[in-house]
């Protein structure tokens, strides 16, 4: 994990092995910030939905349970929108290095679409 101190906040990037993990026991909450359309194709099974143009940083839950990761496709608007949060007052916030598509190179399980039926499928489970 890399660290970034901002004022008095912390940013964090994690890997994908990092996010897979601590996903795996529940530690974390998990927010995807593509568009719907992109989470209706394929996504981490559980990630929390909220596309970056409706992103409010001042309606997130609180973090004393979880701490927030943020992704994305790639990992350009997960980290705009983590910076955002700690502007806003967030003092402890992160993003997944390499967004989904890091995900996926590196195998992790994830719901992903059938071409041949349009039903959701798992992927590398």
């Amino acid at each position: 994990m890399k660290t970034e101190t901002i004022g008095t906040a912390e940013f964090q990037t994690w890997t994908v092995e990092e996010v897979a993990e601590a996903w795996a026991k529940n530690d974390v909450v998990l927010i995807d910030v593509r568009t719907p359309q992109e989470y209706m194709f394929e996504h981490v099974e559980g990630a929390l939905l909220l596309p970056m143009p409706f992103f409010n940083a001042h309606k997130l839950p609180g973090q004393t349970d979880k701490p927030i990761i943020f992704h994305c496709g790639s990992g350009v608007r997960s980290e705009k929108v983590a910076r955002t949060a700690i502007e806003a007052g967030l003092d402890k916030i992160a993003h997944m290095e390499g967004g989904f598509a890091a995900w996926k190179a590196a195998q992790k399980p994830y719901i992903g679409t059938n071409m041949a039926t349009g039903a959701p499928s798992h992927v590398n489970d």
